[in-house]
């Protein structure tokens, strides 16, 4: 299945994502990135089609070029995106994945308890509606 690209997946219900979410918008002046929550059918769909776990959501999910990347990966990808100084975050690449990963994991395993949650997802404000898949 072809879905539009580059395409953000996030936890839609956690807060510390949905801020993300809007940063990247904010400074997403081609407006290249689409955007679906994890828990939305067409976010399973992509986690499904790519093998990735549709229960345990613990990592935002960057569909560029038919290519899936996950945790520091996908985050480092969405920056180097935005072009301007934010592409220099893309030099952390060289570093192994496991190693930038142990960061990410202990923010991605404490999120809600620092950052909190909602009760159902964000819904985008109607200007940003047509960069949401549902």
């Amino acid at each position: 299945m072809n879905y539009p690209q580059p395409l953000i997946l996030f936890d839609g219900v956690c807060n510390l994502c949905t801020h993300s979410v809007q940063f990247v918008i904010q400074r997403d002046a081609k407006q290249q990135f689409r955007f679906a929550s994890i828990q939305s059918d067409l976010g399973q769909k992509v986690l499904q089609q790519y093998g990735l776990s549709t229960t345990k959501i613990n990592t935002v999910v960057l569909l560029n070029n038919n290519q899936i990347y996950t945790h520091s990966t996908a985050a480092l990808h969405i920056a180097q995106h935005l072009g301007g100084l934010w592409q220099l975050a893309s030099l952390a690449l060289w570093i192994p994945a496991p190693l930038r990963d142990i960061v990410y994991t202990f923010v991605a395993q404490n999120r809600y308890r620092w950052f909190g949650k909602q009760e159902s997802c964000w819904l985008p404000t109607p200007e940003l509606k047509n960069r949401f898949l549902t």
